[in-house]
């Protein structure tokens, strides 16, 4: 890989699902992290008075998609899935890829076992503007891999 000295854009990304649904595209998509937790321990006759860091378990953020409403059901049927069949059988993988210019894939986050938590739908206000009906979802996720 070629180096690069300006940092890539963040509004040229697509989001897939393991299943391969079409969910149309997305504005937005934000919350993607780990973290480790950490316990803090001392032995009772340690000579310097400090403590060890332990590593704990780790977690993956709730990561947070955007889109304009679309003419489409695929995405609340997932939901409606989720909760009437159970999480365990709904279960998706989710890969988040980031392109450069040239449309191609600089890297790709993989989020597994994820299970949509939260859907909010547009605010609906008659004032006559420009404002695009916005719908959100909030996915729930075990695990995170970065591939390049």
């Amino acid at each position: 890989m070629a180096n690069r000295e300006t940092p890539y854009g963040a509004f040229n990304f697509t989001v897939s699902f393991d299943g391969g649904e079409t969910f149309g595209g997305f504005s937005d998509v934000s919350g993607i992290g780990t973290e480790i937790t950490v316990a803090e321990y001392r032995n009772g006759n340690e000579k310097e008075n400090h403590v060890r860091k332990v590593p704990g378990v780790h977690k993956v953020g709730d990561v947070t998609l955007k889109r304009g409403l679309v003419n489409s059901k695929s995405l609340f049927d997932w939901i409606k899935d989720t909760r009437t069949q159970g999480p365990a059988a709904k279960k998706k993988s989710v890969a988040i890829s980031l392109h450069d210019e040239a449309q191609t894939k600089v890297q790709t986050w993989v989020l597994s076992n994820v299970i949509p938590m939260k859907y909010s739908g547009p605010t609906l206000a008659a004032k006559g503007g420009g404002d695009v009906a916005m719908e959100e979802l909030v996915l729930s996720a075990e695990g995170l891999i970065i591939e390049q």
